[in-house]
């Protein structure tokens, strides 16, 4: 049969590589049987661990880089088997853990017969390997802790973002993005529904556009309006990205294109309009050059309910 985690490649990595932890840990295990120890292999590293001395739960975590809830487990396991004691550190304000004369036999086996033998197996496997196994071992988890995986599959999704002109197919995906916002902080008022229900008309024909931004596996997940209003100027408008979509940066990258699609269209007065309680997307407008402006609040600011926020666009 097809060995599906294999198959799946990279995306698998994380199964697989725990998959091969298991099967070397069972060797390793039987191993230690043979030896007559009364310890399992996720074990071995705590008592290797306390060989230099009583350490504190801390320590020990901070020495194996693993969490210290199951450091405190194994440490609670090894004092059962009579191999850790607890004891009080030099100056009597912490407790340690530190091996017991038994824990200290075990841990002279470990070292003298159990360690070589399997190091020596483990060697053998790397043997026709192309260049130093554990060294890149170690480059994956210094990566790993510069930059999480969570991250960097997102910032995968976000080289994989698209720009999406307006077409009335689309329609559907700006009036369902942008009411999922607006309802979810505020309530939908008059003036949202002519223009969420009514693009073409009331934005598209008579100069503005609207532009979307999709992500790999998500479609479209943002949108936003250059909507003029009349004078001359343009009114940036019913930006919005769904919540699916959070933290993949859609809305920065669909509000550049939006300036620079202003930009082309020639338009020298852009404004926008918004509400204290979208501390984000201020951030956001202030971070690609929109500044507050009381002349726009005074101007526009009685178009919504929820608008005590008005900002125009000052190019860089």
């Amino acid at each position: 049969m097809t060995d599906l985690v294999a198959a799946m490649g990279p995306a698998f990595l994380g199964t697989r590589l725990k998959r091969l932890g298991e099967r070397m840990q069972a060797g390793a295990a039987e191993v230690i049987a043979e030896a007559g120890l009364p310890i399992v292999p996720a074990q071995v590293s705590v008592l290797a661990a306390l060989r230099s001395g009583p350490q504190t739960i801390g320590q020990i975590a901070e020495s194996i880089k693993a969490s210290q809830p199951g450091v405190t487990r194994i440490v609670g396991q090894l004092k059962e088997l009579g191999l850790v004691e607890s004891a009080s550190n030099a100056d009597q304000r912490k407790n340690v853990a530190a091996l017991t004369p038994s824990g200290n036999a075990a841990v002279a086996v470990l070292a003298k017969d159990i360690w070589p033998r399997v190091g020596m197996a483990a060697q053998e496997l790397f043997a026709g390997l192309q260049g130093d196994f554990l060294h890149q071992i170690a480059e994956i988890e210094q990566a790993l802790s510069e930059t999480p995986l969570s991250l960097r599959a997102k910032a995968a999704i976000l080289g994989g973002l698209t720009l999406r002109e307006w077409e009335p197919a689309l329609a559907r995906y700006f009036r369902d993005i942008n009411a999922e916002w607006i309802e979810a902080m505020f309530e939908l008022e008059e003036a949202d529904r002519v223009v969420l229900n009514n693009p073409q008309e009331k934005i598209v024909n008579p100069g503005g556009t609207i532009l979307f931004v999709e992500a790999p596996g998500l479609g479209i997940v943002g949108a936003c309006a250059l909507k003029p209003d009349g004078s001359g100027a343009f009114e940036l408008t019913k930006m919005g990205v769904r919540e699916a979509a959070r933290g993949l940066k859609a809305g920065e990258f669909l509000l550049e294109k939006v300036i620079e699609r202003a930009g082309q269209m020639g338009i020298e007065e852009l404004y926008l309009l918004t509400s204290k309680k979208c501390e984000a997307a201020i951030h956001l407008y202030e971070k690609l050059g929109f500044v507050h402006d009381a002349g726009i609040m005074e101007a526009h600011g009685a178009e919504y309910c929820r608008c005590d926020v008005a900002m125009r666009y000052i190019a860089g």
